[in-house]
């Protein structure tokens, strides 16, 4: 297994909707036992393929608290099909935007249909945050990012911040 490289904003490819997984093939499990030590690694509680340059409609998770047993989770083609209520995400971050929290309305209750790395079709309730968390990931495979999400105007300040640093770098 290998630590893969997150990729950052205001890298493009976070920008773009993934392609749907067609094959369940050894290579894939291979990029899925890579993300999910990249997530541990980075430490994270969730990871789309697409922060890590895979164009592929794939998240892993693991919403455990830190000190328990890890309980790996992988979506492949995950959507959310049914969702209700509305929630605060309170300090929310995101691997992929280092150094910046915010708030983020989400819906509160969410059902998910996916497979899982062996196929097997699943369909489950989430609410909380784990709901909070699969939102995240999934908008990741659409191409949305967390800040995508906040005021327009907190978005600018902290663009603006991105900027400066690109420019000191």
């Amino acid at each position: 297994m290998a630590i893969l490289e997150i990729l950052e904003y205001p890298d493009g490819f976070l920008n773009k909707p993934v392609l749907p997984v067609t094959d369940i093939n050894g290579d894939l499990q291979q990029k899925i036992d890579d993300m999910s030590q990249t997530m541990y690694h980075a430490p994270g509680v969730g990871l789309a393929a697409c922060q890590v340059g895979i164009n592929q409609c794939v998240l892993v998770y693991d919403v455990s608290p830190r000190d328990d047993k890890r309980e790996l989770h992988v979506l492949i083609n995950p959507r959310i099909v049914c969702q209700e209520g509305e929630v605060l995400s309170e300090n929310e971050g995101c691997l992929s935007v280092p150094d910046y929290r915010s708030d983020v309305v989400r819906f509160s209750q969410i059902q998910v249909e996916a497979v899982d790395r062996d196929g097997k079709p699943l369909c489950f309730d989430a609410e909380g945050y784990l709901a909070i968390v699969l939102q995240h990931e999934i908008d990741h495979l659409q191409g949305i990012l967390f800040i995508d999400r906040i005021s327009v105007l907190k978005r600018n300040l902290y663009k603006k911040r991105v900027k400066k640093r690109l420019r000191q770098s």
